[in-house]
Parts: C-alpha cells; sequence; structure tokens
C-alpha cells in the first residue's frame, strides 16, 4: 500500500517510522475500515514522547483530522481516545477535548456515531496539588473516546461486542418476567425474555491501565529499552475493532506509540498499518509480536 519500506512488518501488518502527516499523504483515498488512535493529550505539562499545548491543540489536530477522514471508507470510522486536561496551576478543566469534537463535527465534516468514556479505576490520585495535598477535587479517571464516521451510517454491529449476562438477567430469563410499564415509561414486552446471546454493552467502558508483567514490558527491560509512558490497554483497540471492522479489513494508528493497536488487530485477524515517529518506541513496539499466546490465537483461527 505504500511505497517506502516499513520499519517492520508481521504477517498481517506494516509499522512504518516517520511523521504520520507525511506518511498517510501517501495512502489511497477510501482505503482503511477504521483509524483507532489514542494521539498525544494537550496537557499543561510536556511528556518525553511530545504532546501541544491545549490551547494550540485543536489547530495541531486538524491536519490529521482531514487526512483521516480521506483515509477512511463511506462507511468507516475513526476512533480517538483523548484524555481531559487540567489548566496549568488552577484547579480548572480544559475544554480542548469537547472543542476538538465540536470542530471534527462542524469543519471538517465528520459525524460523532457515538461518544464513549473509558473509566480507568487504578488511575492515580492526579494533579497531586488539587487532589492529594489540597484535597479540593477529586481524581481524574475517564477518558473520552470519540467515534467518528464520514457518514451517519458506519459498518457497526454490537453483536461482536455482547457481555455476559448479569446474574439477575440469568435468573430472569430462567424463571420468566411478566410484561409491564416500568416507571420510566417503557413497556417491557416478552422480547425482553429472549436469550440473545450477551448483553449490549454500554458505553461506559471499565479496563484497567495498569499493566505489569507483559512480555513487552519484560522484553523492553531485557533489551533495555524504555516502554511507552502513557500505553492504553488492549482492550480498548479490541473492543472498538469487533464492533466496527471485520476479519481482513484495514486499520490505521497514525499515533502508535508501542502499536497496542497493530497487536489488537493481528490478533483479531485485521490487515493494520501503524506509524510511530520515535524509533525507540517503534524498536520495542517488536516485543508486542513475539508473544507466544498471540500467534496461538492467531494460527488457530
Amino acid at each position: 500500500m505504500l511505497a517506502c519500506k516499513p520499519y517492520y512488518e508481521t504477517h498481517l501488518g506494516r509499522a512504518y517510522l516517520g511523521d504520520c502527516l507525511r506518511i498517510m499523504r501517501q495512502l489511497p483515498d477510501d482505503s482503511v475500515n477504521l483509524v483507532m488512535t489514542s494521539p498525544p493529550f494537550g496537557l499543561a505539562f510536556k511528556k518525553e514522547y511530545g504532546n501541544p499545548d491545549s490551547d494550540d491543540y485543536v489547530e495541531w489536530f486538524l491536519p490529521h483530522a482531514r487526512e483521516m477522514k480521506r483515509l477512511i471508507k463511506k462507511d468507516g470510522s475513526i476512533v480517538i481516545d483523548i484524555g481531559g486536561a487540567w489548566k496549568k496551576g488552577n484547579p480548572t478543566r480544559s475544554l480542548y477535548q469537547f472543542k476538538l469534537l465540536l470542530t471534527l463535527c462542524e469543519e471538517v465534516g465528520l459525524h460523532l456515531a457515538q461518544d464513549f468514556y473509558w473509566f480507568r479505576p487504578a488511575a492515580l490520585p492526579a494533579p497531586a496539588e488539587w487532589v492529594a495535598v489540597r484535597r479540593i477535587r477529586v481524581k481524574d479517571s475517564v477518558n473520552c473516546i470519540w467515534w467518528l464516521s464520514k457518514t451517519e451510517w458506519p459498518k457497526a454491529s454490537n453483536r461482536n461486542v455482547l457481555q455476559p449476562y448479569s446474574k439477575d438477567m440469568i435468573r430472569l430469563l430462567q424463571k420468566g418476567y411478566r410484561s409491564k410499564l416500568r416507571p420510566s415509561g417503557h413497556f417491557v414486552t416478552p422480547k425482553f425474555m429472549s436469550d440473545r446471546g450477551g448483553a449490549i454493552p454500554p458505553n461506559l467502558l471499565q479496563v484497567g491501565g495498569n499493566e505489569s508483567n507483559s512480555h513487552y514490558l519484560k522484553a523492553c527491560g531485557e533489551a533495555g529499552l524504555r516502554p511507552h509512558p502513557a500505553r492504553f490497554p488492549r482492550e480498548i483497540p479490541e473492543f472498538f475493532i469487533k464492533l466496527t471492522t471485520e476479519e481482513t479489513d484495514w486499520v490505521l494508528d497514525p499515533f502508535a506509540g508501542s502499536n497496542v493497536t497493530g497487536e489488537a488487530a493481528e490478533f483479531m485477524n485485521r490487515r493494520w498499518i501503524a506509524i510511530e515517529i520515535r524509533k525507540d518506541y517503534l524498536e520495542g513496539s517488536l516485543f508486542r509480536f513475539e508473544e507466544p499466546e498471540l500467534f496461538r490465537s492467531a494460527s488457530a483461527r
């Protein structure tokens, strides 16, 4: 798909080293089914991987967004994990991620398919000044995840992300439920009692982000490489890959970091492209594809 040589390849994917705007511009129109990414956040304090200031974030992100829109197919999706930020020096919040969402819809012409929220129960009580020292705020444990699309009808199926029924629902399925009008005004019909293979998940995703003993971390330590400091768990891209794509579809992550998205795509038999500007992060991401479990699962399909 690209003329330039990838930094590495797997059975299903290719990882490229370089500026994502330059590389995305070499990809053809309507060539990917899903852009799944977690770009640098607009934080007040700079991180080692580089991040724009929240005041400049929308302007910085717009060229990337226009390329993403060009690249996704008509029924494709763009999913952006974007954490919040505090204003520097005072205990109030930036609105940058909401300004970005409005701009992506009103100026770039994308549609908000659905807003998701990732609850990180193990998040540290930060910023320490306001949360742990002065005790005037609570810890920030939720990331916004914007699911955007080129049209109002992106490809998706919630049947692919069903969750196990709760104990109460299993009991109702076994004992039966009398149809009646609920206090909310909804009338629960007999169809409610059908076993459809699982519960439809909410748009609140609870996933811990406290990875501590993965093959990736161990291998980075043995090789003397610093792991990427802001990895999201594989469950996040897995959820949206399942929701919005089919096997052999193309998944792109232009801010790949340690390439969690590529790992998730490979695991689920999707073709993928990852782009990362830092060589050390991309070098470490290779270890994700050495994990025996990943290839055992892939070869079993």
